[in-house]
């Protein structure tokens, strides 16, 4: 970014909260980019996902980490442990919850963690698009007894109500310093990683419950042939067992070719080119909980 002034901010942010409070969605909508996959099961995110966005007057760098839960088993604490330690090291913290639930003890057992730093923390209450405002206000009474917020702002993460006034009350919390990344990024995260996400949303959103999260997807080879304007991908399911394989697959191959079509649309957005995905499906056995396995797909 050219002549960066003296009173340009930049730093992090953590947006953290229960599963499926609409965290992927908010740094979506912030970015004006899809980077994060989201669905309607919690623990869709798995990984910290670096969100980049860089305004005139500073960069706010996006933390999206998975749902704190009551982990079981070696991945769900390894997502565990990425959101927790996204709790310390950065400048602000996003407190996400939702508009339309009951406060719980996965809200307390967050906010017990954040008390023992000096990180200012906002309520932002998502989802108020779904309910009346005078809604609203005993929901802020609750949290507010419970920790001394800098900030409380409703917003709609899948309307785009609030973010915008979110984003530039953040900006002023931020410490003044010069940018960490040139201003047309938008992630870290490599493009292979993003695809075999967007592989795995399709995933969740077309298996509905019929399989568990005991879905791995791993991107074989990425093949960029710009003569064609063509991205050819390879990539693999892997599950757990025999039967999610014939689940995945479905009749005839009904259900693969569904995936592959929708995640195909999505990923060519993302690349902003012609794109032929080629799946596979391969039996991992319990692989979730493997510390080889977990390495090899990224959860180490």
């Amino acid at each position: 970014m050219n002549d960066v002034g003296n009173d340009f901010r930049s730093g992090f942010i953590s947006i953290v909260g229960r599963p499926n409070v609409g965290k992927s969605t908010l740094l979506n909508r912030v970015l004006g980019q899809k980077i994060a996959i989201t669905s309607d099961k919690p623990q869709t995110t798995r990984n910290r996902i670096l969100g980049i966005h860089t305004v005139d007057q500073g960069q706010m760098l996006f933390l999206d980490t998975p749902g704190i839960h009551r982990p079981s088993g070696r991945l769900n604490r390894y997502m565990v442990d990425q959101a927790l330690e996204a709790c310390s090291g950065v400048d602000l913290v996003f407190f996400l919850v939702e508009a339309t639930d009951q406060p719980g003890g996965g809200d307390r057992f967050v906010l017990d963690i954040l008390r023992r730093s000096n990180i200012p923390v906002f309520l932002v209450i998502n989802k108020i698009d779904l309910v009346r405002r005078e809604a609203l206000l005993p929901l802020i009474d609750y949290y507010s007894g419970l920790f001394d917020f800098a900030e409380i702002v409703p917003v709609s993460a899948a309307s785009g109500e609030g973010v915008e006034r979110l984003a530039e009350v953040a900006l002023g919390y931020l410490p003044q310093g010069p940018p960490y990344y040139n201003e047309d990024m938008v992630t870290d995260l490599p493009e292979r990683f993003i695809v075999g996400e967007m592989v795995r949303e399709q995933l969740l959103r077309q298996t509905r419950d019929e399989i568990p999260y005991g879905v791995a997807v791993e991107i074989e080879s990425f093949e960029e042939k710009p003569e064609q304007d063509l991205v050819v991908i390879n990539a693999v399911i892997h599950v757990e067992r025999e039967q999610h394989k014939r689940i995945v697959v479905g009749k005839n191959g009904s259900r693969i070719r569904a995936i592959g079509q929708s995640a195909r649309k999505e990923i060519e957005s993302f690349l902003d080119t012609r794109v032929f995905l080629d799946l596979f499906v391969h039996v991992q056995k319990d692989w979730t909980g493997s510390v080889g396995q977990l390495r090899r797909f990224g959860y180490e």
